[in-house]
């Protein structure tokens, strides 16, 4: 390939890309290794892994027990001793037994050790509602974890970031944990062939715009997409942002944003509640930006309830479509 060709481009589906990025990682250094329930012979609960322990073996793809207390806590051993692990916890909501691990030991002991360790660990959280899972399995929990210093969070929206930030995580020294959405594991996009990263902290601005500055996380991304077509059509033409990282959230990009457009909507799946939304708006208020504001701040989150089994309460719970539609028009109207 010389200095001027492209990469070859290929549609895979937002978990192909996820193996594909573990399959180059695992094949180009033997530091990387795979851990997790059913992530062997069953290839995942949500199939992501596949047939990697045929390739690799049990010694690198390794089925934990059920305990994710457990399994998160060799996960970060194993980073200490100077391993790549990739953990994959079934559910973002099962981390919630593993906290003590994350928040009291991958997060603190570089900096309770004088900088002398890191904890290289990579955690995988297949979190979001819209699979009918009910409320103990369908949760959005990254501002949680995006609360404690020394964890890195991001949240990507494509096939593309999946895989190009799950390589940049593999190259941090600190723990990075990749919540991935689980309506999209299906979704296909174009992927570039080999090894490439996204960087972790840096934004994206999928769709240009001069009215109104939407910024959005995960599925939220497509849906605020959407949103946008549809307003193209009314005369209003919104900007939209896909954070990528919620730690650390790429400041300039949204602050620049918000100086052209004058007008910010939050669009996240988590509670409203100290949500990414509320971060985000903070940020903006404590800025020079908030004085190029034509109208309040907008958080779209989700609503102050577990989220339903049923599906029509399902969707209710979580922003849709014409949620960001009549935010938008609202704001655009001066109605907000």
């Amino acid at each position: 390939m010389n200095a001027h060709s492209q990469p070859e481009t290929r549609d895979l589906s937002y978990a192909e890309a996820i193996r594909e990025a573990m399959d180059i990682a695992m094949g180009a250094d033997e530091r990387v290794i795979l851990m997790g329930e059913d992530i062997g012979v069953y290839g995942g609960a949500f199939g992501v892994t596949g047939d990697l322990i045929d390739k690799y073996g049990p010694d690198r793809v390794m089925d934990t027990p059920i305990s994710e207390l457990g399994g998160a806590g060799v996960a970060v051993g194993a980073a200490l001793t100077g391993l790549r692990p990739i953990f994959e916890f079934q559910f973002s909501d099962f981390a919630t037994l593993g906290m003590e691990q994350i928040v009291n030991q991958a997060a603190k002991l570089r900096y309770m050790l004088g900088g002398s360790v890191s904890v290289p660990v990579v955690m995988r959280l297949p979190g979001g509602s819209g699979t009918g899972a009910a409320a103990q399995h369908s949760q959005s929990l990254e501002a949680w974890t995006a609360h404690v210093p020394g964890l890195k969070v991001v949240q990507p929206s494509t096939p593309a970031d999946a895989k190009g930030l799950l390589l940049a995580a593999l190259d941090d020294p600190d723990p990075v944990l990749i919540y991935e959405h689980k309506i999209l594991y299906k979704m296909k996009g174009p992927v570039p062939a080999g090894h490439y990263t996204t960087p972790i902290g840096k934004a994206a601005i999928v769709r240009e715009g001069r009215d109104v500055t939407i910024v959005a996380t995960a599925i939220m991304v497509h849906k605020a997409l959407e949103a946008a077509e549809k307003l193209a059509a009314e005369g209003v033409d919104a900007e939209v942002i896909d954070l990528r990282t919620i730690r650390p959230i790429d400041r300039d990009t949204v602050l620049a944003s918000v100086r052209k457009t004058g007008r910010l909507v939050c669009v996240y799946e988590g509670v409203k509640t100290l949500g990414v939304g509320a971060e985000v708006s903070a940020m903006v208020a404590e800025s020079d930006a908030f004085d190029f504001l034509d109208a309040p701040i907008v958080r779209l989150g989700g609503a102050e309830c577990p989220i339903p089994y049923n599906p029509e309460l399902e969707k209710a719970a979580v922003p849709q479509v014409p949620d960001i539609l009549n935010a938008v028009r609202n704001l655009a109207k001066g109605r907000i």
